[in-house]
C-alpha cells in the first residue's frame, strides 16, 4: 500500500546544475527518455525503472544512491530482523 507522499527523493536538479547547467533535454537525450520523463522524475511525480535510474547515475558519474534516496518512515525506526 502506498502513502500519499513518495519515499523516493532525488538530486537530479542539483546534479544537472553542477554539470555545466545541463538541461532536462540534454539529460533526456543521454539517458534515452523524453524531457517530460526527466521533468516528472525530477519533481518526484514518477519513479524511473531501475535501468533508467542507473543510466541517470552513469551520466553524472556518481553512485545510484547519490542521485536517488529512499526514506521509508514506516520502517526507519524499527530494528532489522536478525
Amino acid at each position: 500500500m502506498m502513502g500519499s507522499a513518495t519515499a523516493i527523493t532525488n538530486k537530479i536538479r542539483r546534479l544537472r546544475f553542477d554539470h555545466d547547467e545541463m538541461t532536462q533535454q540534454e539529460l533526456a537525450e543521454r539517458v534515452g527518455v523524453t524531457r517530460q520523463t526527466v521533468n516528472a522524475i525530477e519533481l518526484g511525480k514518477y519513479s524511473p525503472s531501475l535501468e533508467v535510474a542507473f543510466r541517470i547515475a552513469r551520466v553524472f558519474g556518481v553512485p545510484l544512491e547519490e542521485v536517488f534516496q529512499y526514506d521509508d518512515a514506516r520502517t526507519s525506526n524499527r530494528e532489522e530482523p536478525r
